[in-house]
């Protein structure tokens, strides 16, 4: 059999077909790669090169940008085409370890933490909708800097044999930054008791999203093969809303600002949203998804041979390797069992992109994320026994 590019193994998988193997999917988009210090140690583990500080997808959240030595020797089958923010809207810094975001929401991350906190809300205070209006919103068209983007895209579509995972830092979500902008208690209050403040809240965001997203489409939409979204739905043992309220407050603004990504480009709708979501997979074919990460496998209800039997002719599911339990805890022979039968659960029939259950932590031993990848080449093989 001659071997496919990364691009036509990833666009196989995508349309429910077996490639020659399961593809890889690390690195091209923030839920996909490592936290900055696992990255580092991964790098002086592999002996790759010394490790600097490495450029992040998310500040607050610490994802780094892997290099292209890193994702060649984990053999990666999808790189990323990110629209860079534009300096217009760079983050304020503040007092010590802390800046505010382009939307008003302050970050702050204690000493010797990980991660940044959301200390203060922008929205917090406001009484009514036209409290919301009056915030000084940014211009979506103007949130990113997409100057030469266009003969980038274009060059790496001909040049490239990888998929293209199409990603910017503008805004593409809706209910997760509605809270941000409000404060999780105050947003939920607001979908129970104070309806006509989200939907105020909802439709900012959503223009705001729309407009970003059709100018980075308009940009590159024909030449990237997945489209990354994000809005995280679902806690570790249940969803953050009832069915009921997604569909009546939330599922319409998804539903119009991924159709309008459906009317920009071909290239396939991931949404990342963490959790137990199953109750919603249905809805979310409904409005346009097809591919679904990170698939928490420790989550209630994401039993990964229920999702496959259910959902595996309409969505594609990325990730599925435990980092609950076995990328960190687990030996490295644990580790290629998990991979072992993650592969015989999904990838039959294709519709599988293979990789970790949201970014790579810190705790995870490198011997134990090589082990992934080593398995995943070893047993990802069509026909899967």
């Amino acid at each position: 059999m001659v071997e496919l590019t990364s691009r036509e193994r990833v666009r196989l998988a995508l349309n429910h077909e077996e490639p020659d193997r399961v593809p890889i999917f690390f690195g091209a988009e923030g839920a996909t790669t490592m936290l900055v210090p696992a990255y580092q140690t991964m790098q002086r583990h592999l002996e790759l090169k010394e490790p600097n500080e490495p450029a992040v997808y998310s500040r607050c959240c610490q994802y780094a940008r892997i290099d292209e030595e890193a994702m060649a020797h984990f053999q990666s089958d999808v790189r990323p085409l990110v629209g860079p923010a534009s300096s217009r809207y760079a983050d304020v810094e503040g007092e010590g370890d802390s800046f505010t975001d382009y939307l008003g929401v302050t970050w702050a991350r204690p000493v010797g933490q990980l991660y940044y906190a959301m200390t203060a809300h922008p929205l917090r205070d406001a009484r009514t909708p036209q409290d919301i209006l009056d915030h000084p919103w940014p211009s979506g068209a103007d949130l990113l800097d997409l100057s030469g983007l266009a003969e980038r895209s274009r060059c790496l579509h001909k040049s490239s044999p990888y998929a293209i995972v199409g990603t910017h830092e503008g805004i593409t979500s809706v209910f997760e930054l509605s809270w941000y902008m409000r404060g999780f208690e105050e947003f939920m209050l607001d979908l129970a008791a104070a309806p006509e403040m989200a939907h105020t809240l909802l439709r900012c965001l959503t223009d705001l999203a729309k407009e970003t997203t059709a100018s980075y489409l308009g940009e590159v939409g024909p030449y990237i093969d997945i489209v990354r979204v994000g809005d995280d739905l679902g806690t570790q043992n249940s969803l953050l809303l009832s069915p009921r309220m997604f569909r009546r407050m939330l599922k319409p603004y998804l539903a119009e600002y991924y159709s309008m990504i459906h009317d920009l480009t071909d290239a396939a709708l991931m949404m990342h949203s963490c959790g137990n979501i199953y109750p919603l997979l249905g809805d979310l074919i409904e409005i346009g998804v097809e591919v679904i990460n990170p698939v928490q496998v420790s989550a209630p209800d994401m039993n990964p041979e229920v999702l496959k039997r259910e959902f595996g002719d309409q969505l594609v599911f990325c990730g599925g390797i435990d980092t609950h339990r076995v990328l960190p805890y687990g030996t490295p022979e644990e580790v290629r069992q998990e991979v072992r039968l993650r592969i015989r659960q999904m990838a039959p029939g294709g519709g599988y992109l293979l990789g970790a259950v949201h970014a790579i932590q810190p705790d995870v031993p490198p011997e134990n994320a090589c082990a992934m990848f080593e398995a995943a080449l070893e047993y990802g093989s069509y026909p899967i026994e």
